[in-house]
């Protein structure tokens, strides 16, 4: 019983966050074995002279990998087998070596390569990646030719953009004649390549250039047709800016969100499907959810503010207040790929709302909330004992590792001890 209970929960990690715990030793292999991770995250670690297991391109249900700054040596694994792949990122470490000819998966968005030791040419099979964002590789020891064609198979609409920074390199030539589309940026500056770049036709290419996308947003929400004096502001009242009926007034709920591990690099053209995602999670219609304004932050994370408004009405009632706030806090919106895992940053009841207290539903957690915190907390203790499991052993430490396996058995028990209380209280 206690067996397939352990195996369910190893079965269940889905996202192991570890970045920016100082972690040490060596880089842990049993992360492969996990079946179901979709998000590995282990950014500004010191896993100082490790590789990268080579068994970490067997992790099938791989949607984002991401070990900057972990001091990691060695080459970059194959990960061309992993058919969902939608993020890399392995920059700042001391990797070596060719880059893995074999193309990575279709949804690739994120390739970041950059500041390592890398050498050798440029794989042309970073072409044809359809919804590529960025392929980053600057600050390496890459030589041989510039592809000319890396935007083929491409369809670019007005918020999607690449691109392509391969600046302080050793590129000496450029195939064919580049021609890129407006939404393409190529960044060559330090390269040999730009010493000829007036013969070339490509000196747009070798000066400063902002390669970034766009870090922040905002829009006004007050459409310009409708009277001014209309909507009581100092109330906190507004225009629905998304609603079917022209200058409809209502006072919305304010929603800080913010997106944990996102498989994207450019967040322009998943803006319209994370309102639908949300406005569907949150049981509102589509016109119901503004989006007020986005920045990225360290990490990366994607800050939202959120505007939700009520509908064929100027206010929420109470129970529908409560329960939109109980799907945040529940983590009742269904996971996406995509987007990752959240958190709630802040749910403000401003104006006809400020009379609202959120606590005053039923008090306490409910069992099932008791339950899932506790498997969390589990999922959490297996994930990082593996790893701390693994550091020990391969240290020598075979006392210790013996007595922490010990210890970590122990927890889980009582673990589970308290688990099965509350699920068998009336």
């Amino acid at each position: 019983m206690s067996f397939m209970f352990y195996q369910s929960l190893f079965t269940f990690t889905l996202y192991s966050l570890l970045d920016n715990n100082n972690l040490s030793g060596y880089l842990p292999e049993e992360f492969s074995m996990l079946p179901v991770l979709e998000i590995l995250q282990l950014d500004n670690n010191n896993f100082s002279g490790n590789q990268i297991p080579a068994s970490y391109g067997n992790m099938s249900r791989l949607l984002k990998l991401s070990l900057r700054n972990c001091r990691l040596q060695g080459p970059v694994p194959d990960l061309s087998k992993i058919p969902k792949l939608g993020y890399l990122d392995l920059s700042w470490n001391s990797l070596s070596g060719t880059i893995p000819s074999n193309r990575l998966s279709h949804n690739i968005t994120t390739i970041i390569l950059s500041n390592n030791q890398l050498d050798g040419s440029i794989s042309r099979n970073f072409s044809g990646l359809p919804i590529l964002q960025i392929l980053s590789l600057e600050n390496n020891l890459l030589t041989g030719s510039v592809p000319s064609n890396m935007w083929q198979n491409m369809t670019f609409n007005g918020t999607q953009r690449l691109i392509l920074d391969f600046e302080n390199n050793s590129l000496t030539n450029i195939s064919g004649i580049p021609s890129p589309p407006a939404n393409v940026t190529i960044m060559l500056q330090g390269n040999p390549v730009c010493g000829n770049a007036n013969a070339l036709n490509i000196s747009q290419f070798c000066g400063f250039q902002d390669g970034e996308f766009t870090s922040h947003g905002s829009l006004t929400n007050s459409p310009s047709s409708c009277p001014s004096q209309a909507c009581p502001t100092e109330q906190f009242y507004e225009y629905v800016p998304t609603y079917p009926i022209p200058c409809f007034c209502a006072a919305p709920i304010r929603v800080g969100y913010r997106m944990k591990s996102p498989g994207f690099s450019n967040f322009l053209p998943y803006m319209e499907p994370l309102e639908r995602f949300l406005a569907n999670g949150l049981q509102l219609n589509r016109s119901q959810l503004y989006m007020d304004s986005f920045a990225w932050e360290k990490g990366p994370r994607l800050r939202l503010y959120l505007k939700l408004y009520p509908d064929n009405s100027s206010t929420f009632n109470v129970s529908e207040i409560l329960r939109i706030r109980d799907l945040f806090t529940g983590w009742h919106i269904p996971p996406n790929d995509v987007f990752g895992p959240f958190e709630l940053l802040n749910f403000t009841l401003l104006g006809p709302y400020a009379y609202v207290i959120p606590n005053s539903q039923k008090s306490g957690l409910s069992r099932g909330s008791l339950a899932g915190i506790l498997i969390g907390t589990i999922v959490g203790t297996i994930t990082l004992s593996a790893a701390v499991s693994l550091l020990i052993k391969r240290r020598g430490a075979g006392y210790r590792h013996t007595l922490s396996r010990k210890r970590y058995v122990s927890r889980c028990t009582t673990i589970l001890y308290f688990l099965e209380l509350i699920l068998n209280l009336p």
